[in-house]
Formats: structure tokens, C-alpha cells, sequence
């Protein structure tokens, strides 16, 4: 039996990517920590925190993973994009 997999959302309408839900969950709950216990990390940060933390452990490009469950996130309004910050910073929506 094949493993259970997510269709991605992307907040600008995009196609999204069909992925394994267990990296899918691994991921986002690695992104919502991050910002719980850093308030308003960089994309940068989270992408150094990952590569440090996840990427030993995690088969695939751990990158690529955060940026796409990052968009998802943002698609479905669980995150959010600090306006007007260069790199774009990340919250919790209200």
C-alpha cells in the first residue's frame, strides 16, 4: 500500500506539488515551532534552522520542502508574510 500524500496550495494560485504526507507533517509542524518560539523569523532563519536540524535526519532537499510547505501554509492562511520586510519575515495569522 502506497503512503498517503498532500496536493500543496500555493497563495497565489499556483499549481501546487503532490507530496508524502509524513514529510508534509514533519515539515509544518517545523515551521510552526520556529515561528511559536522566534516570534517573527526570516525565511533565511528557518532555512538555516532546517538545514541544521532537519537535514541529517531528512531524506530530500529539506530546502525545497520548507519553501514549499511554507507557501502552503501561507495558501492556507496559518502564516503569514510580515509586510514591508526585506527578507520577507514569517508569522502566525491572527
Amino acid at each position: 500500500m502506497s503512503e498517503a500524500r498532500i496536493m500543496t496550495l500555493h497563495p497565489s494560485g499556483k499549481q501546487g506539488v503532490n507530496i508524502l504526507k509524513s514529510k508534509y507533517d514533519q515539515v509544518r509542524a517545523f515551521i510552526l515551532d520556529k515561528i511559536r518560539q522566534h516570534g517573527e523569523p526570516s525565511f533565511d532563519e528557518l532555512t538555516d534552522m532546517a538545514t541544521e536540524e532537519l537535514a541529517p535526519k531528512f531524506d530530500g532537499k529539506v530546502i525545497w520542502y520548507i519553501g514549499t510547505v511554507k507557501l502552503d501554509l501561507e495558501a492556507r492562511k496559518e502564516i503569514e508574510r510580515v509586510p514591508k520586510t526585506s527578507p520577507h519575515r514569517l508569522r502566525l495569522c491572527s
